[in-house]
């Protein structure tokens, strides 16, 4: 998909301006005739390569269940859903959100349906968002169904800030204590080495640990540049690695057996899959659809390809449970739970269950891997800089008990 910028006059002969998405310039006209809008100006926008640092929308979880919460009341109150759209595009407090809200306004009044309108926004409204919001325009729920969303992301983000606070603590010590090592070698330790060089005139030798901690300062001072390099070459590469399938799938496969840290991804992953599948379900999304948007947005390549030969599958007359089972990423536990919900009709109400049982998991998952990297952090805080204290140390002792 590309971006166009156009400008252009509505009926009325009002100035129009904005940004599409469109294959190409022929689908991008044909949208605005659609609005109503004679094209003056259509410009594609230039893709953008190298190195430049994107920092998103600015849209947030909340944001989008503050959206959502707003409009299924409005929808139940009665309003009409164009007037829905005006008062939230005016009273949103984000930018790219109040945008979007206004362009789908727009093609509404043009004619396209709700979920079409949304489905022009991906960066904003995903495919979850769109294939539900059209089960409740088809079945006549629309305020039920973006209830039932909000609900959704609310647990999603809450899902997802678990798994947060789980890395924050863990980085947050190894920051600190890569700042703390950087200021002793780069300005603390070389003092300490010109003090013993002036009071041993060079003749007498450093004690081995002082001599390799020295070592490894004057090499910080004198090849900095080339340890950041090393560091930034090693992201880069690992991102790059990443962003093919092989290096996805690969990384992906190594994340889900790393102890602990494996565990947890697998726990969220099982609780993001239920729960999405279970709404979708309950929504009235067919379950082929509804298992292309929980691979899609699984975060987890194995986890994605698991889902989508489940679905291959199913489309041969399996059942859910089956494929699942032989894909051995899916806990013993969560396929037997869901054949029996295939068996007895109740595949939504069973994966909700499934995805209650597994936040908790998380929740507990958390606490564990804190409470077990807290003691290891500060052993590992204290050893090394236990160890350059003492090294530092060491050439004193030895002074004073040849004076003594």
């Amino acid at each position: 998909m590309a971006t166009f910028a156009y400008v252009g006059r509505s009926r009325s002969g009002a100035v129009r301006k904005g940004e599409l998405s469109a294959k190409n310039r022929d689908e991008a006209v044909d949208q605005l005739r659609k609005q109503s809008i004679v094209v003056t100006s259509l410009d594609e926008k230039a893709g953008k390569s190298g190195f430049n640092l994107s920092f998103g929308n600015g849209l947030t979880d909340k944001d989008l269940v503050v959206f959502t919460r707003q409009f299924g009341t409005m929808i139940n109150a009665g309003l009409p859903l164009v007037q829905c759209l005006e008062i939230l595009s005016t009273q949103s407090e984000n930018k790219a959100l109040r945008e979007s809200v206004g362009e789908v306004k727009v093609q509404v009044e043009a004619g396209s349906t709700f979920s079409d309108a949304l489905r022009r926004h991906p960066k904003v409204f995903d495919d979850l968002y769109v294939n539900m919001v059209h089960a409740g325009e088809v079945g006549g729920l629309l305020d039920t169904i973006l209830t039932r969303l909000a609900k959704h992301i609310e647990k999603a983000m809450k899902l997802k800030g678990q798994i947060k606070s789980a890395m924050v603590y863990p980085a947050a010590i190894l920051g600190v204590a890569g700042v703390v090592i950087t200021v002793l070698m780069i300005w603390v330790i070389p003092i300490f080495a010109k003090m013993f060089d002036e009071l041993s005139s060079g003749k007498v030798g450093l004690p081995g640990p002082t001599q390799l901690v020295i070592d490894i300062s004057n090499a910080f001072q004198s090849y900095w540049y080339v340890a950041a390099g090393l560091v930034a070459g090693l992201i880069f590469g690992v991102k790059k690695y990443y962003a093919t399938p092989k290096g996805r799938m690969a990384i992906d496969k190594f994340l889900l057996k790393t102890p602990v840290f494996g565990d947890l991804i697998r726990k969220a992953s099982v609780a993001k899959f239920t729960r999405t599948l279970g709404t979708l379900l309950s929504s009235g999304v067919p379950l082929l659809d509804g298992l292309i948007i929980c691979a899609k947005t699984s975060g987890n390549k194995v986890i994605e390809e698991a889902l989508l030969n489940a679905r291959v599958s199913i489309s041969g007359g399996k059942t859910i449970a089956d494929p699942l089972t032989q894909s051995q990423v899916f806990p013993k536990m969560v396929t037997h739970m869901i054949a029996v919900g295939e068996s007895t009709g109740a595949l939504d109400a069973m994966l909700g269950k499934i995805a209650d049982f597994y936040e908790d998991e998380v929740d507990q998952a958390v606490a564990s891997l804190t409470s077990l990297l807290e003691p290891m952090m500060m052993v590992f805080l204290g050893v090394v800089i236990g160890f350059i204290v003492i090294a530092m140390y060491l050439p004193i002792f030895k002074m004073a008990s040849a004076i003594g």
